[in-house]
């Protein structure tokens, strides 16, 4: 392809990958693929496989989480510069039970994972197929798909893998801003995930009330004082939400054990130590015991981004803005690695990890042409 432009090159492929992304979308989610399931991993892996470029090699890693499947990586070689590396998940929070194949209502296709990410697995796996097209402009690119995003609370294992990349593009669900700008996520806070485990003293609910220590009373207790630490408008960004209890084993029982879960997020993850500073190691003749479960860091790319943000907005021929966001992603475990990480390349949808979960299907072939702006601005592909 000597011949044909950049602004060609882009334009041909933001319309192709568009084309087979819709369908891609329904097929990978009519596979069901809660996390944490290898044999419902294995079957999305070989989907995704078949789907990817010809030329790429395929390797199957092992996966930062036990028991779980191997997680995939295709690389494309080049014959330029550059390094280049593409990253999404496969896994969803949906369990098989509550799974919804794909629907259309009007603009929107609805789904378990089109927005949380299949949607986003496809735009990366049609930005790997141009790349295939044009190896001239890169030395190397490299798409990871993982099993275990969204419920991982083991380190990540893959960033040393990918150390010596240029650049790592994500593509987690896009946005635009309140003035209908071309948004990515070069910002996200730091989120952690802790435990409560209360001891008490089961006895008769009716016949010997107080010779208990009422455990499901004591982790109330902390859920309360945990959430008056929950600031998100605060200079630290800081959100501590109680997200799930379970305490007692009869409704005629004194609760004699439970657990509290907590989420948090913030800009800098030391908000977090005195938050769990604040967690008393008794309350009420209980004993707490904290459990940490997993720890992310943030992500601060705006300066880092800043360059190649401008660039591809001139490419585009609109501006491609960075904004933060405040959920995590695997953009934050590999930026400690990399020089330059950008999130939110997938497309525009909505209300992930609902019933109503979706994307916006005439987003398909404007994000796609972000993606590439972007990639080819990381690549420095000149215009």
């Amino acid at each position: 392809m000597p011949d044909q432009t950049d602004s060609e090159w882009r334009s041909r492929w933001a319309s192709a990958i568009a084309a087979r992304a819709l369908p891609e979308i329904e097929q990978l989610v009519a596979i069901s693929s809660p996390s944490g399931d290898p044999r419902a991993a294995e079957e999305i892996v070989a989907a995704v496989t078949e789907m990817a470029p010809a030329a790429a090699a395929i390797e199957r890693i092992p996966c930062s989480s036990p028991a779980h499947a191997p997680d995939l990586v295709a690389r494309l070689a080049g014959e330029g510069g550059g390094r280049l590396l593409l990253v999404g998940h496969l896994d969803t929070v949906v369990p098989h039970r509550g799974h919804q194949p794909t629907r259309r209502d009007g603009d929107m296709l609805i789904g378990s994972g089109t927005i949380d990410m299949k949607g986003g697995v496809a735009l990366a796996l049609g930005v790997m197929r141009a790349l295939a097209d044009a190896p001239h402009r890169f030395a190397e690119a490299a798409l990871l798909l993982v099993n275990d995003e969204e419920f991982r609370t083991e380190p990540f294992a893959h960033g040393p893998r990918f150390e010596g990349f240029d650049a790592c593009l994500c593509f987690e669900g896009g946005e635009r801003t309140a003035g209908g700008e071309e948004a990515v996520v070069v910002r996200r806070k730091a989120a952690a995930a802790i435990r409560v485990e209360a001891s008490g003293v089961a006895a008769h609910a009716g016949a010997d009330p107080d010779a208990g220590s009422n455990a499901l009373l004591a982790l109330a207790a902390v859920a309360v004082g945990l959430a008056g630490h929950h600031r998100p408008d605060g200079s630290e960004a800081l959100s501590v939400v109680p997200t799930m209890i379970a305490a007692g084993e009869g409704i005629n029982v004194v609760p004699g054990g439970g657990e509290l879960s907590i989420d948090m997020r913030a800009d800098d993850e030391a908000s977090f130590e005195p938050v769990i500073d604040s967690i008393p190691s008794r309350s009420g003749g209980v004993g707490l015991e904290v459990e940490r479960l997993r720890l992310w860091p943030g992500m601060d790319m705006e300066a880092a981004a800043a360059p190649a943000l401008a660039r591809a907005s001139e490419l585009l021929g609109r501006p491609i803005v960075g904004a933060a966001r405040g959920g995590a992603s695997d953009a934050s475990n590999l930026a400690p690695h990399l020089p330059l990480a950008i999130d939110g390349l997938g497309p525009l949808g909505g209300a992930a990890h609902s019933p109503a979960e979706h994307v916006l299907v005439d987003s398909l072939a404007e994000r796609a042409a972000v993606a590439l702006a972007v990639a080819a601005a990381v690549l420095d592909v000149p215009g």
